[in-house]
């Protein structure tokens, strides 16, 4: 199992200059390897093919490309060979639907980083203060340089660094990102499980999460970073574009939104953390988000959960921790009653579930939430009685016998549904 720990570097003024310099010339090649990329004709064989034709003119660029004998070869290989990855990324998404075009050249601004693989660098956890150390880049403008770094914490025992990747943010702050491997855990199988050792999730506006033993963990209260994120892009507004002025403000913003994304990022960390740890599988819904950011009412509720980002977090740590993290359909399970099984159509307003049909009442997420965890009980394939479901009490389509028929249904949250289920059987 691959993973990358992020670690925050401290370089000295002089340092920045070198590994800017390094992080320019390396987008430079890359530039140029893609134009060279581009004029290689596809029946001269496959990307991978053509992008290794490009890589092996690096030796003969050197003789005239002075600047590219003070780089570490493998960081320009690397450059290079990163023109296969974004190509077969952009297939993906043109794949997926999306109209996508062809690879662009990178402005400064926009090449942030540069990769040592394998060799070329060397860290050193014990010089230094408690929690700080050394990172050895060598080849940086033709010098070796010993960067400071902060680590936060240790790296795990018996791993080997495979990569590190110095990056440069939109603050200006440098860090690098350590490759290492590591034998992930091995999960349970899925007829070993304990049903009480599973949970089902919901994801929810109002509350960021709501799962089926009940547990709603609210969403995080950035409302002050917010109105501060806004303050400051009004001041931006008013600077001249490319000014001095201009750009310490645009250093502000960038700060602003890197706290609130990080902040973001490690409420979803700690929350997928205690999950993947607590419970030997974990069931969520396959959500589908595009078209729900597309719609016309809470977009920017939809986009500040993020909660395709959430997913992709609990399944790294249900690799990391040995946990089945396991997406089931999510249709109709907000509809669908868990205890008899009938839809009832519900505004997004309406926020409890009451079944027209068997008068079962509760949280509408936690109606969702163990809808979520049956479907994921039986996808996984965990073990577990079914209760028999109750008897509808209200007239049917003869179509599809879990949905109750319109004619005879009080909206679920109504306030002429006083007494379940009474209020559901007024059909003359």
């Amino acid at each position: 199992m691959d993973y990358a720990l992020k670690y925050r570097l401290f370089p000295t003024e002089v340092q920045r200059e070198q590994l800017d310099w390094v992080r320019d010339t390396v987008r430079q090649l890359y530039n140029h390897a893609l134009h060279q990329f581009n004029r290689i004709p596809e029946s001269a064989g496959t990307v991978k093919q053509r992008v290794r034709k490009v890589r092996g003119e690096i030796p003969e660029l050197k003789d005239w490309w002075t600047d590219l004998n003070d780089v570490y070869s493998t960081v320009l290989q690397q450059a290079v060979e990163q023109i296969a990855t974004n190509v077969e990324n952009l297939g993906k998404l043109k794949r997926a639907g999306y109209d996508v075009g062809s690879l662009n050249w990178k402005a400064p601004e926009e090449y942030r980083s540069f990769t040592y693989r394998q060799r070329g660098f060397e860290l050193d956890e014990k010089s230094g203060p408690n929690g700080r150390g050394t990172l050895t880049l060598k080849k940086v403008n033709g010098e070796t340089l010993d960067v400071p770094i902060r680590l936060h914490r240790p790296s795990p025992d018996d791993t080997d660094v495979k990569h590190a990747t110095v990056k440069k943010d939109k603050t200006g702050a440098w860090y690098a990102c350590l490759n290492i491997e590591r034998d992930a855990p091995e999960k349970p199988n899925p007829g070993d499980i304990d049903v009480e050792d599973t949970v089902g999730i919901d994801l929810g506006i109002l509350s960021f999460v709501h799962d089926s033993d009940n547990r709603a963990i609210g969403r995080l209260d950035l409302s002050d970073d917010r109105e501060r994120l806004e303050r400051e892009q009004r001041n931006l507004s008013r600077k001249e574009h490319g000014s001095s002025n201009w750009e310490k403000q645009r250093l502000v913003v960038a700060e602003v939104q890197k706290e609130m994304r990080n902040k973001r990022r490690d409420f979803k960390h700690k929350l997928a953390y205690a999950y993947t740890t607590v419970y030997d599988a974990v069931f969520v819904e396959n959500l589908d988000v595009k078209p729900m950011l597309e719609g016309d009412r809470n977009g920017r509720n939809i986009h500040e959960v993020g909660w395709r980002d959430f997913i992709t977090i609990l399944k790294h740590h249900g690799r990391k921790h040995g946990c089945h993290v396991v997406e089931v359909d999510p249709a109709d399970t907000t509809k669908a009653c868990n205890r008899c099984g009938v839809k009832t159509k519900k505004p997004l307003w309406v926020r409890e579930h009451s079944c027209p049909s068997c008068g079962y009442t509760t949280d509408r997420d936690h109606n969702a939430a163990l809808n979520v965890w049956e479907r994921g009980l039986s996808k996984l394939g965990v073990v577990h009685s079914e209760s028999t479901p109750a008897e509808t009490g209200t007239a049917v389509d003869a179509d599809d016998f879990r949905e109750v028929s319109a004619s005879a249904v009080v909206e679920t949250g109504s306030p002429c549904l006083k007494e379940p289920p009474k209020a559901a059987n007024r059909q003359g």
